[in-house]
Formats: structure tokens, C-alpha cells, sequence
């Protein structure tokens, strides 16, 4: 049965946007959440639906009616996991180029959920429903490196929160098409949905989120450079959609680089190399790195002859 929650906004949450309100409420509701709930008409003032835009004010009697969580489909596999860190409220896992992050139309087995799932059994979080359980963000399939999972909905509530103010420290390893002209530069492009092409992004202006990633030169080569990229926002593809708008596209991407494949290397030259965040329960500074994969440094020392 859906849950049906009842909330009076007090003085001191006069003004808040409906979707950040609803997430601030003890019912484990991250503000991507809330949006989609606010979207399907589930938050109502006086029997009204609202609009996730709508500001509340000090009275407002609102109520919210959640759905129930659906049972898992998804089923476990014993994949071997690379966990850097462990404890009873999150996994830090090195995930492998080509691995999946979680279920989807033509990848319903071999994601990391399914490893997850015979790892953690039913510990993971439930927050981003039954086919992404603990999964606080992603990385593509062809990206290799660091991603956080959750084991219970306290810790994915407030590591969601810390994505959303962008105080989440995640670097990242490139190797991009060309010569970048500067040692150290920052694309501020916001980006949305491509205006034509529905599977890809783009910078562009329209139903787009501001964007911003943070570049510095670690080595050039003939026709290539090696980069570091620190993330300050983290929308879809943004490495992938910055560089290749700066016409230096990550080597080897095959939606937003040449359509010539680079010879050898198979997926993009991209790797989450360090991940920083404030844990949830205990409040202190972690941050962990890994080493480049094999396939990155192979790539490198063919660059340099």
C-alpha cells in the first residue's frame, strides 16, 4: 500500500521550492526523487496537485502520497567486486571499464546491481527504486574508477545531498583528441538534452543545467593529451559533452569523438581516478583513489613512442 504523509510548513521554511522541502522531510526522499513524485502529481495543497516550482508558505497543509516499493526483478550475480572501502553504511567499488552501473533495455544482467545484489543481499538502499538499489550516481559503461554505494536510505540521503550542493570531490584521468592551448582551464557550459539527437547531450541553452568542469594538462603528446578533470557539477556525459565542445573530445568515445575509432583502444580513455565526500554518519573527511587500469596505461606508453 502507498504511504500517505501529512506536513504543516512552518515559519522558518517559508519560501522553500516544493522539491527541496519535500526532500528536507524524514521520509527518505532524495530531491530527484521528490521532483518525480511532485511530477506524477503525488504532492497536493487542498486536494490540488503542485508544481515542483511552487514556493511553500508558513500554514501550507500539504500531503504526499508515495508508492509502495516495488519488488526487485533484478537478480543477483556473483561477480567478483573491486571494493576499495567497506563499512556499514556505504561501498566505495573500482568499477571496471565496460560494466554497467545498473539494469537497463539491453543490459539486464552483469551490472554492477547484480554484483551488488549478491554482495549486500537486501542492505542496499532503496531510495533510487528496484532497479538502481544503493546507487547514489554512475558512471558510464565504458568509464572505468570510483563510485559510492549506499547501504541504507540514511547514508544515500545525505550523500545525495552533498551531489546536490556540489561538494563531492570526484577526479578524473583523460587522454582528448589534439592539443589543448591552455595547461589549465574551466568549461562553464550548461547542459541539456540534444535538440535532435534524444540519446546524446549537448551544451546547449534549452531544459539545460548549468555545467561546470575544471581541466589541468598532465602531459601532451603528438595528437593526443593526457588530462586531469575535477568535476564541479555532474551531469549526464559532462566530461564526454565539455571536451568534445572544446574540440578536443576523450579518445576513443565512440557518441561524441570521431567516427574514425582510435586504433587499439576499445571505449573511451576515461577513468574516475578520486572520490571525496563527507561520510554521512560519522561526519569526517574520506577520500580514495585508484590506480589508472591497465588499458589507460597501455594507451600512454604507446603515445610516447
Amino acid at each position: 500500500m502507498p504511504e500517505r504523509y501529512e506536513f504543516t510548513v512552518c515559519e522558518t521554511q517559508s519560501g522553500e521550492r516544493l522539491d527541496k522541502y519535500l526532500s528536507e522531510q524524514d521520509i527518505g526522499l532524495t530531491r530527484s526523487l521528490a521532483e518525480k513524485y511532485i511530477r506524477e502529481g503525488a504532492v497536493c495543497r487542498d486536494g490540488r496537485p503542485l508544481q515542483k516550482s511552487y514556493h511553500v508558505a508558513p500554514g501550507d497543509v500539504l500531503t504526499a502520497v508515495i508508492p509502495e516499493p516495488q519488488k526487485l526483478q533484478v537478480l543477483p550475480e556473483a561477480i567478483p567486486l573491486d571494493i576499495v572501502y567497506e563499512d556499514s553504511d556505504l561501498l566505495v567499488v573500482n568499477k571496471p571499464k565496460g560494466m554497467v552501473v545498473h539494469p537497463a533495455p539491453g543490459n539486464y544482467t552483469g551490472t554492477l546491481v547484480n554484483a551488488l545484489l549478491a554482495y549486500c543481499g537486501d542492505t542496499l538502499s532503496g531510495i533510487n527504486g528496484v532497479i538502481r538499489p544503493g546507487i547514489v550516481h554512475r558512471i558510464d559503461k565504458d568509464t572505468s574508477g570510483l563510485l559510492i554505494v549506499a547501504k541504507n536510505d540514511f547514508a544515500h540521503k545525505k550523500l545525495a545531498e552533498q551531489i546536490q550542493v556540489h561538494s563531492f570531490t570526484r577526479v578524473y584521468e583523460a587522454v582528448v583528441h589534439g592539443n589543448l592551448r591552455e595547461d589549465d582551464g574551466t568549461v562553464d557550459a550548461p547542459i541539456g538534452r540534444h535538440p535532435t539527437d534524444r540519446k546524446k547531450m549537448a551544451v546547449t541553452e534549452k531544459n539545460s543545467r548549468r555545467a561546470v568542469t575544471h581541466y589541468h594538462v598532465l602531459a601532451r603528446y603528438a595528437g593526443f593529451t593526457h588530462v586531469r578533470l575535477q568535476l564541479e557539477t555532474g551531469r549526464t556525459h559532462q566530461i564526454r559533452v565539455h571536451m568534445a565542445y572544446l574540440g578536443h573530445p576523450v579518445a576513443g568515445d565512440p557518441v561524441y569523438g570521431p567516427k574514425k575509432p582510435v586504433s587499439g583502444l576499445v571505449g573511451q580513455c576515461l577513468h574516475a581516478r578520486l572520490i571525496g565526500f563527507v561520510h554521512p554518519r560519522t561526519g569526517a573527511y574520506l577520500e580514495f583513489s585508484s590506480d589508472l587500469p591497465a588499458y589507460f596505461t597501455q594507451f600512454l606508453k604507446r603515445l610516447q613512442y
